[in-house]
């Protein structure tokens, strides 16, 4: 059926629906659509105070968002990397930073010299020749600046802010730009006859509101895409056993880490995300191996300051929607499936949807083929984040609960069994364009849990001993001198960006 796909609906607000209402609104202006967004007060939104990964900041850019102006409106302060605590074993820490590790040479990745290094009795630790991880380790931060002219990779960097902060933020953006809010809850939908595609929702209080174009933002019940069109799910429990989360805030830390802490528990993992204004926490954990209740009470005892709520729960299944997209409705945000937080990449997966179907927005028909070009890349892209964080549980000597015996004999998916013997045969890694993490992540955690390969690249035994040592004292000394020059990261809050206060009064903080 031939139509024009200018009127487009979203059905929920949060950081899901706000951003990609403020995307569309911004992207297509001057196109002639007309964008709408129905959300409900009655209806919490789901969100933290958020730890966020690079490809944000250039998704704020894209969006014309004046970064000071952002950090300032959503308590925000910078992270460079996360620190996992107890994953490899009780008492060890690593760092996963953002951007590279030292420099190509011989045109093979830094890790393979860093490898000849430590074989040949080297003592340099890898976190010497990254800057994200030394600035993180020091506390300190500073913004790339188009004057550094240094041989090293820029300083990868990202955002912790307040989730409903930003989702304010960007509704006033997405406003400003033509969208319209509509209060009320879904409680109809309608389909037509001849396709099955929607026609319009019905609201509680009756309004009918029509469009050619749905896009489902309403979270973990997947009200178009899953309750009226039955895309399925793919459950991925088996290999990411955690199902439930709890979420508390508490009074901010003294000093404002530049890093997202995630430390191992006894049933899951706990995160720690630091804003100018409080602390974020949460206990990720797996419901067949801790009560509800207890996981709550050690949580709460596990703060670094007073809390200020009550844990809020949160039930997940991990997995994804099979299809994404579905006839005239496209899921985006916990709508189109979860990966837990654990490497903060829930709103990149928001973030990556909008560009996906802003890049194949249908004109005046919907092509079956670019549907399943569309599921087919987003499928590709959840299976390659899910790999990755089966990694940080399988790759783990901890047998000390029976959480982390059951996760030790975790059958690793295909596609991670190859990578990990790549790696660990001859230190390969092969990430191809498009692939969120790249080969210094997996480099980082492959390291940090102690998975150390056989063998290196031959164009890493090229320079000879001496000049080998010498270039890995000089790239070290290069990153220190960087960092070094770094002010600590609250005086670069407080000198750059720091946001009025906060009132005083206590905040529900929302999960993920």
């Amino acid at each position: 059926m031939q139509q024009n796909f200018k009127r487009i609906l979203i059905v929920g607000g949060g950081t899901a629906g706000w951003m990609t209402a403020a995307a569309f609104a911004r992207m297509l202006k001057g196109g002639g659509f007309q964008i709408e967004l129905i959300e409900s007060d009655e209806i919490g939104t789901i969100g933290v105070g958020e730890a966020t990964i690079p490809p944000i900041v250039d998704f704020n850019r894209t969006m014309g968002i004046d970064e000071v102006e952002f950090i300032r409106a959503t308590q925000a302060s910078f992270k460079l990397a996360i620190e996992f605590v107890d994953w490899t074993r009780l008492g060890h820490s690593y760092i996963h930073p953002f951007g590279a590790y030292g420099v190509p040479m011989q045109n093979v990745y830094f890790h393979h010299f860093w490898l000849r290094h430590r074989a040949q009795g080297g003592t340099l630790s890898h976190d010497l020749f990254n800057s994200s991880t030394m600035g993180a380790r020091a506390g300190r931060f500073a913004r790339p600046m188009p004057t550094d002219r240094s041989p090293l990779p820029p300083l990868g960097y990202a955002y912790h802010f307040d989730a409903g902060l930003y989702a304010a933020y960007l509704r006033k953006l997405a406003e400003a730009d033509g969208v319209r809010r509509i209060e009320g809850k879904v409680v109809d939908v309608k389909l037509r006859g001849e396709d099955g595609f929607i026609e319009s929702v019905t609201l509680g209080d009756g309004r009918v509101v029509a469009a050619d174009f749905f896009i489902d933002c309403s979270g973990f019940r997947g009200l178009l895409i899953e309750q009226q069109l039955h895309a399925g799910y793919e459950d991925w429990s088996e290999w990411l056993p955690c199902d439930r989360a709890l979420a508390v805030p508490c009074e901010r830390l003294a000093a404002t880490t530049p890093y997202t802490r995630s430390t191992a528990r006894e049933a899951g993992w706990q995160w720690r995300i630091p804003l100018q204004h409080r602390t974020g926490n949460g206990y990720v954990y797996c419901s067949q191996f801790i009560s509800d209740d207890e996981a709550a009470s050690l949580l709460l005892s596990r703060l670094d300051g007073a809390a200020r709520a009550t844990p809020r729960p949160l039930r997940f299944v991990a997995g994804r929607r099979k299809e994404s997209w579905k006839k005239n409705c496209v899921a985006i945000g916990l709508s189109s499936g979860f990966l837990e937080p654990l490497e903060s990449t829930s709103i990149h997966l928001i973030q990556t949807a909008i560009a996906k179907l802003l890049f194949l927005l249908p004109r005046d028909h919907i092509d079956p083929s670019v549907i399943a070009k569309y599921n087919a890349m987003l499928a590709t892209e959840l299976e390659e984040i899910r790999d990755f964080l089966v990694l940080h549980y399988t790759a783990t000597e901890r047998n000390d609960t029976p959480f982390w015996r059951h996760c030790q004999a975790i059958r690793k998916p295909d596609s991670l069994l190859r990578k990990w013997e790549m790696y660990e045969r001859a230190a390969v890694i092969v990430s191809p364009p498009g692939e969120l993490f790249r080969e210094s992540s997996w480099f980082a955690v492959f390291t940090g849990q102690n998975v150390i390969p056989q063998s290196y690249h031959p164009s890493a035994d090229i320079p000879s001993n001496d000049e080998l040592e010498r270039r890995m004292q000089l790239i070290s000394g290069d990153v220190r001198k960087r960092v070094d020059g770094f002010p600590t990261h609250d005086d670069y809050i407080r000198q750059n960006c720091a946001a009025p206060p906060m009132a005083a009064k206590p905040m529900m903080e929302k999960v993920m």
